[in-house]
């Protein structure tokens, strides 16, 4: 009974099937094959999750395109908009795979905070950037979403594909029914919004689906400095944790060894 004592904590069903099945091998087996043991690995993800992030400080989640590589303007901007947070003192935390994500990764890196990196097990994607300070890999996306909203102080939405539309109507709808406090949601790269605004307006807020004040849950930018200028006016305005940026390195000096002359 006491290798269980850590279970206790868990709903009375789960533990009444666990003793029900025993603490013999075969009551494990049964139980890891079962919908039951998806409690388990959820509740490993959650504390991971948890564990690790505790203490991150204030930071900025940046969403993007897997598709969009070095070389793309919205790439390098993404690199410039991470390095400019980050020297203001704000962690990073992307989905952690290629494209956009390794762009704010990168300027993360080169910037004077974290660099946080949220896997996800798919078939399709994704190894991990090599610009992160913090990596976990999750299998359920809902833990995944989880970590973006809980530990951001703002989203910078870059374009991308329904990954990155999800992850924005996910914020969007937490806004508008107040079960978060506002932060800045912020789009960035009107040419590749445009389109989505337009529709929301002539469609949603035409059909009465959605109110015309809900349009100002986001804002839409098209520079780094614009978001910068966002990020650190809502703090401004509303307060929060200060973001601490990590001290500058010191200048690496070198010595040249002086030949004595006779």
């Amino acid at each position: 009974m006491d290798e269980w004592a850590g279970l206790i904590t868990l709903p009375d069903p789960i533990i009444n099937f666990i003793f029900s099945k025993g603490v013999n091998k075969q009551g494990m087996e049964d139980l890891k094959t079962s919908e039951t043991w998806r409690v388990f690995k959820i509740q490993s993800e959650l504390v991971d999750g948890f564990e690790t992030l505790h203490g991150l400080g204030p930071a900025v989640t940046i969403f993007g395109s897997s598709k969009l590589m070095s070389g793309n303007k919205y790439y390098e901007d993404a690199v410039t908009v991470a390095k400019m947070l980050a020297d203001d003192g704000f962690a990073i935390i992307t989905g952690g795979g290629p494209g956009i994500m390794e762009g704010a990764n990168k300027g993360a890196k080169k910037g004077r905070s974290q660099s946080v990196g949220l896997n996800i097990d798919i078939p399709a994607e994704q190894a991990p950037n090599m610009y992160q300070d913090i990596s976990l890999s999750f299998r359920y996306f809902f833990i995944r979403k989880l970590m973006f909203i809980k530990y951001a102080t703002a989203y910078v939405i870059f374009p991308g594909g329904f990954g990155t539309m999800d992850e924005l109507f996910d914020a969007l709808t937490l806004s508008q029914t107040k079960r978060i406090d506002s932060f800045p949601i912020i789009l960035y790269g009107s040419d590749y919004w445009k389109g989505l605004i337009d529709w929301l307006k002539k469609t949603l807020v035409a059909q009465g689906t959605i109110k015309r004040e809900d349009l100002a849950l986001f804002s839409m930018v098209d520079s780094p400095k614009d978001v910068r200028f966002l990020v650190k006016e809502h703090f401004r305005v509303f307060g929060g944790v200060k973001p601490k940026p990590k001290p500058k390195p010191k200048p690496k000096y070198k010595y040249k060894r002086i030949k004595k002359t006779e």
